[in-house]
């Protein structure tokens, strides 16, 4: 168990004043006990182009015209009381609130990733439903000399003569190895109230999954999520390590994932996709839904360059845009089809996604499934190749990115302005990328071209 240092024990406590970016970035501020009323009373400011930031921390004036060219104005950030947590890792009385950026005028900023989610809600209520959802998270723990060798290595724990001791999958001795930052992490997430359930060693060295369970509220949900990746980190920090969502950090070992499972109840608490031992019209519609819409909004769940690294065959991360009962190579896969636990798992996404897009990405493409009836052709069978003519998901960012540009989907559940702003930034992102010439072009090409 990680103990406060002496420097915590003395420090004066604060409270801090979070807002989500559109890469799933914290910022926001930092105010000394004492001094937070104005956090309640609304009246913490911050330039509204804090949420246009890219990965660099850049907010392209030039492409999205969202700072200095309007005069870089402030917006209001709007605590939410609900996510009022400790923060163990700091001095003691200190804790954190999650806020959503409103204009000066009152309204929410388009560009707030809570704002867009709840706007996403408000679809479900008005058809008198609400969404359950559940997250699993994974994430790699690696050594803390990143900084110096520019790579990650695994935990040195983990490892015989710098090689990775083999494949860790559910191995008990690798959640042994790090028990004290496992011990850690839950011990941080009860503190916060977080939902944690089981927590599993994963295939790669130092790769683990933690899972949350499932909450009628699904942005209570991403709020988990988002402080379960803040949690993961502080603690890594109080241990000597590192723990990082990248979607793909080594080549040869598996990619982490960010899991959502999903069912729907009705005003009287009825599992709307519950199929009741008979034909799962629902859960087939909704999966329909979601496969319709995936390739247009493979951005959210494959935000960066990187995240395409991930979708490779074996991998367990899928290729294919299909479903299947059971089946955990598929993209779309039914877990449950009778009872309250009917649902979809939605296996897309990394665990770099930033969930309340990701959330807003995938409710949105159950909501056709839930207005009408939509067929999502076959099952992928297990043992079987998906069944002809199956689309694929893309293996390029850029692709990505046009696809999501262009997409009437993505403008009807996001909005014009974010899809946009989202779009341009991203699409700046992946032509710096195909720019950069790495040192696998010049050890392959250069001596022989």
């Amino acid at each position: 168990m990680a103990v406060p240092t002496s420097a915590e024990k003395t420090a004066p406590p604060h409270i801090e004043l979070l807002l989500v970016g559109m890469n799933g970035d914290l910022r926001g501020k930092r105010i000394p006990i004492g001094k937070e009323k104005k956090v309640w009373e609304g009246a913490v400011r911050l330039p509204t182009s804090t949420q246009s930031l890219d990965i660099w921390g850049d907010d392209n004036d030039d492409i999205t015209g969202l700072s200095l060219t309007i005069g870089d104005p402030d917006g209001v950030c709007i605590p939410d009381r609900r996510s009022l947590v400790p923060m163990p890792w700091a001095p003691e009385g200190s804790s954190q609130v999650l806020s959503t950026m409103h204009e000066l005028t009152g309204e929410p900023s388009f560009m707030d990733p809570r704002g867009i989610l709840a706007a996403m809600l408000k679809r479900y209520d008005e058809r008198g439903l609400t969404p359950v959802v559940a997250t699993e998270l994974e994430f790699y723990v690696v050594q803390d000399d990143w900084r110096e060798t520019g790579k990650p290595r695994p935990p040195e724990r983990l490892t015989y003569r710098g090689e990775p001791n083999g494949f860790q999958l559910y191995d008990m001795s690798a959640v042994d190895a790090l028990d004290e930052y496992l011990q850690t992490v839950r011990a941080w997430a009860s503190a916060q109230g977080l939902p944690a359930d089981a927590t599993t060693a994963e295939f790669g060295p130092g790769q683990f999954e933690i899972n949350l369970l499932h909450r009628a509220d699904a942005l209570a949900a991403a709020d988990d999520c988002i402080y379960l990746k803040r949690i993961a980190e502080q603690a890594a920090k109080r241990h000597g390590l590192k723990s990082t969502c990248m979607a793909k950090p080594y080549a040869d070992q598996a990619g982490s994932g960010l899991h959502v499972h999903a069912s729907v109840i009705d005003r009287d608490g009825n599992n709307v996709l519950d199929a009741k031992g008979g034909y799962p019209v629902r859960l087939k519609s909704v999966s329909a839904g979601l496969l319709n819409t995936m390739r247009d909004a493979q951005l959210i769940f494959a935000p960066f360059a990187n995240s395409y690294r991930r979708f490779q065959p074996g991998s367990f991360a899928p290729v294919d845009i299909d479903w299947g009962f059971g089946h955990r190579g598929t993209a779309v896969r039914i877990p449950d089809a009778n009872g309250p636990a009917a649902r979809i798992e939605h296996r897309v996404a990394g665990a770099d996604a930033n969930p309340y897009l990701l959330l807003t990405a995938i409710l949105g493409g159950m909501l056709p499934g839930l207005d009408g009836t939509l067929d999502p052709g076959p099952a992928t069978e297990p043992g079987k190749e998906p069944p002809a003519g199956t689309k694929k998901l893309t293996h390029d960012f850029l692709t990505a990115v046009e696809d999501f540009a262009a997409s009437p989907f993505i403008r009807d559940i996001f909005g014009e302005r974010y899809q946009k702003l989202y779009g341009n930034t991203k699409r700046k992102e992946a032509i710096i990328y195909l720019r950069t010439v790495s040192d696998f072009d010049y050890q392959t090409y250069l001596p022989r071209v």
